[in-house]
């Protein structure tokens, strides 16, 4: 029974929401107004039209809009050309609303055109933010952030991306990787492009994430339309991630096929770069013959380009040679480097700190590296002239960490020579310049915190705006999303009431069959029920009310047997109507009381008087009670302890109203009392008297455990001398 409750209820609360639902949807109208000028009546486009209640438009190149909303909505126009106003909906006509602060400037300025001019001025600033990219990344983030706030919320999703592409290569250029990826992603988000999606994997390759460079770049492969140069980058870096992951064959597969595509399209620098990575795999495949041959290729081919390409690949080439033990040939490439160096003036660039770009090019580093290699063969003297110009030239570029590292060699040759003189000199300047090194490192470190603050700073504040901007773009759409739907489900608005309807009649069938498969479980509740309702006509009463029938039959009464035989059958009908009921109510019990006590003292008529008292201030129609719930006690009052009174006795039902929730209902005799009545009952009547009381209680413990308490009994002695029974029953209305 619980059950079944527990899902009605849920059906009625289904029902609810569902109708509530409807009938808000019949609640909303379709309020249509313009947004103007107050001073020049100027149509304004664009406009941001929200209600209280979530729906969302824009007004058209016209002024004009059209949104969904209910009577008492509130609508808050926005707009970067006037304040916010806010306008309540009082009835369904069109609206005007005249706003303030729009100047008379914007007359005749269309969409398309204020479009336009938000295009040049975003252009202008991504300008400006590659000419600072180099010298200020600051100031180039700055420019980036007003490129984006200058699209404003429903931004040109190509000018986004172009904007966050351009910020990528930022911080790719200033090794800020994570922050280049999480930007780069944003933009493909915003708008898919091939040169995007080659910048993404480029930096996962930088940021050695190669299993994402892979996952990004390899559905690439089956990209049409791409440009040659832009199929070179997809196969090299392909094979950089391979390469990367340690397969070395599946590398140089992509490398040659990048540079089968440069070849054919005499893309040259791309193929000196793809023969030297080729070589770089080889090498590091412990393939030397292959890695030297493809290595001769890069230096031929990076000859043909700038000097500085040049010497790079020779610098490479010399450091195969280092790792393979081939020092003379190293020296012999080293030297050609710093002769080709000395050519090139030196670039009048910001001054960036050595530790932050150790393995760039430098005249330096080269003689550094060229006393390493005389080192190696034991040649001193040969190495210390070239340690001595790298300390000079170090000192001249402020790099600290090949003037330290070119310092501790010397000394440490000066100790091999056996002059600890100048040993020990040069090694306090050894360790002079790590104290520097180390104030330098923390001073940088210090910088390189404050300046990861300050990008983080700007980051979230380019964040906030395509947070807000996807948030108008999303809020938007839903708007329209929405209100589609709902001028689709108003026009089917029947068709879906009928079939919500329909879905509930269904939930309700489940329901009852639930109830139905549950019964097994009320079977012993039943089977009291029919005990009880067997118990309610004794059969005492029936034997003997025939017997009177028949006593009136004898005496030819049959005017008096018919009556009372007519009278009989309507109490038993009334019985068995009742009988499935839990409660009935009060009113109809009384009378089927009036008529049992009536039959019963027809029968007795010199045994007792009767009298049923209803207090006047009793709400007979406001309580209900379970039926034939008194008549046993009646019965037991009459055969039990009024038949057996040798003079005549009497039978009081009172009725009193206690509260307004609660009625008292006593029935009183004065007949021989419980005890003598218990004495004069045969065993078999004991045994009757017991089954019947019992199942009646039985009956009212079910019914107050299923309705709370609803009804309480009390049985005692009228008298103190034991004679006369009060039995007293008190009924809750609810």
């Amino acid at each position: 029974m619980l059950k079944f409750y527990n899902i009605l209820v849920f059906v009625l609360l289904a029902s609810t929401a569902v109708f509530g639902q409807v009938s808000e949807v019949v609640g909303k109208i379709e309020v249509r107004g313009a947004v103007k000028g107050k001073d020049n009546h100027v149509p304004i486009s664009g406009v941001n039209v929200e209600t209280n209640s979530g729906a969302y438009t824009r007004t058209d190149g016209l002024g004009e809009f059209k949104i969904k909303a209910a009577i008492g909505d509130e609508l808050i126009f926005e707009s970067a050309q006037f304040k916010t106003v806010r306008y309540t909906i009082k009835d369904g006509q069109d609206i005007v609303v005249l706003v303030e602060g729009y100047a008379e400037t914007n007359k005749g300025l269309g969409k398309r055109n204020s479009m336009a001019s938000g295009g040049v001025l975003h252009q202008s600033f991504l300008d400006s933010a590659e000419v600072y990219k180099q010298s200020d990344i600051r100031q180039s983030i700055d420019f980036i952030t007003q490129s984006i706030a200058q699209l404003g919320k429903r931004a040109d999703k190509k000018l986004l991306a172009k904007s966050l592409v351009t910020l990528g290569e930022i911080y790719i250029y200033h090794q800020q990787y994570d922050l280049a990826i999480a930007n780069l992603e944003d933009a493909l988000d915003a708008n898919k492009a091939t040169k995007t999606s080659l910048l993404l994997g480029r930096v996962y390759i930088l940021n050695e994430d190669f299993k994402e460079a892979k996952t990004v770049l390899t559905p690439m492969l089956k990209v049409r339309g791409m440009v040659p140069y832009q199929k070179v980058a997809l196969y090299e870096y392909l094979g950089d991630a391979e390469k990367g992951m340690g397969n070395t064959a599946m590398a140089v597969s992509f490398y040659e096929e990048g540079l089968k595509v440069a070849s054919k399209n005499q893309i040259s620098p791309k193929m000196a770069d793809l023969n030297s990575k080729i070589a770089d795999a080889y090498a590091g495949d412990d393939q030397g013959v292959e890695a030297e041959g493809f290595y001769q290729n890069s230096l031929k081919l990076a000859e043909k380009q700038a000097p500085q390409r040049s010497i790079q690949e020779k610098e490479k080439v010399a450091d195969f040679y280092n790792f393979k033990n081939r020092y003379p040939e190293e020296i012999q490439m080293r030297k050609r480097s710093l002769d080709e160096l000395k050519k090139i003036p030196k670039a009048k660039v910001e001054r960036r700190s050595a530790t932050l770009n150790s393995d760039s090019i430098t005249a330096q580093r080269i003689n550094y590296k060229i006393a390493n290699a005389y080192i190696a063969q034991d040649k001193y003297d040969e190495a210390v002239p070239y340690l001595k110009k790298s300390i000079v030239e170090a000192n001249e570029d402020e790099d600290l960490i090949v003037q330290k590292d070119a310092t501790r060699k010397l000394s440490e040759i000066y100790e091999y020579r056996g002059d600890y003189t100048k040993a020990f000199k040069t090694y306090q300047e050894y360790v002079a310049l790590v104290d520097t090194l180390y104030v330098k490192k923390e001073q940088e470190l210090s910088r390189a915190a404050r300046f990861n603050r300050e990008i983080v700073s700007k980051q979230s504040r380019i964040s906030g705006l395509e947070k807000e901007r996807e948030l108008s773009d999303s809020k938007y759409d839903l708007a329209l999303t929405e209100q589609q739907l709902v001028e689709e489900n108003y026009k089917r608005q029947k068709w879906v009431i009928y079939s919500l309807i329909f879905g509930m009649i269904l939930l309700g069938l489940a329901a009852f069959f639930f109830y139905r498969s549950n019964q097994q479980q009320k079977l012993t509740n039943n089977l009291l029920a029919l005990k009880s309702l067997r118990s309610q006509m004794n059969p005492h009463f029936i034997f003997n009310a025939l017997n009177s029938v028949n006593n009136y039959i004898a005496k030819s009464d049959e005017r008096s047997a018919n009556r009372y035989l007519s009278e009989f059958s309507t109490l038993m009908r009334s019985v068995l109507e009742n009988s499935e009921e839990d409660f009935i109510p009060l009113s109809k019990e009384l009378e089927l009381l009036r008529l049992y006590v009536k039959l019963e003292h027809s029968r007795f008529p010199e045994k007792f008087n009767y009298e049923i008292n209803i207090d006047a201030q009793v709400e007979v129609d406001a309580f209900q009670i379970p039926p034939m719930l008194l008549q046993p006690y009646i019965e037991n009052s009459i055969w039990h302890g009024l038949r057996y009174k040798e003079e005549k006795g009497y039978l009081h039902i009172n009725l009193v109203q206690k509260d307004k929730e609660t009625l008292a209902i006593t029935i009183s005799d004065n007949g021989i009392g419980r005890n003598k009545s218990a004495a004069l009952k045969t065993q078999n009547q004991k045994k009757q008297k017991s089954k019947g009381m019992g199942n009646i209680k039985k009956r009212i413990a079910i019914l107050n455990d299923m309705y709370k308490d609803k009804v309480d009994v009390d049985i005692s002695d009228l008298l103190d001398d034991g004679t006369g029974t009060k039995v007293e029953f008190m009924l809750k209305k609810d």
